[in-house]
């Protein structure tokens, strides 16, 4: 899906709107001023990388396991770690538990809480199912 003009591409998994930053300050900028507290947020462990939103405007307790997934794919993806050979961890929280302390390079963050998956890197197809 075309995103030109913003610091981010938008994607869509089983009709939930994906966000994904395109570089450092755009990530920053995903994170904290579009992503809203209930949101998922993305992105590689230990790896420089794109951070992803994905949109939860029905404030779900917990998005479908298929969505967190192919959302974790992508931000495997866009990020160093795209030319893995095995599965890459993927750390997923809400926007709300992301923080940015001074001093912090863009794009750096802290994260309060968070869970992990494992997944192997994969890129959107045209309808944002698996490429």
């Amino acid at each position: 899906m075309a995103s030109k003009g913003r610091g981010y591409r938008v994607e869509s998994i089983e009709g939930f709107e994906v966000l994904v930053g395109k570089g450092d300050a755009d990530n920053d900028r995903l994170t904290f001023r579009v992503g809203e507290p209930h949101d998922l947020w993305l992105h590689v462990s230990g790896t420089p990388g794109s951070h992803v939103v994905v949109r939860n405007p029905e404030h779900l307790a917990e998005l479908p396991r298929t969505v967190v997934q192919r959302a974790a794919e992508l931000a495997a993806w866009h990020s160093k770690a795209r030319g893995a050979r095995g599965k890459v961890e993927v750390h997923v929280c809400r926007v709300a538990d992301v923080s940015k302390p001074p001093g912090f390079a863009p794009g750096e963050v802290r994260l309060r809480r968070w869970d992990a998956i494992k997944v192997y890197p994969r890129a959107a197809g045209a309808d944002g199912e698996p490429a």
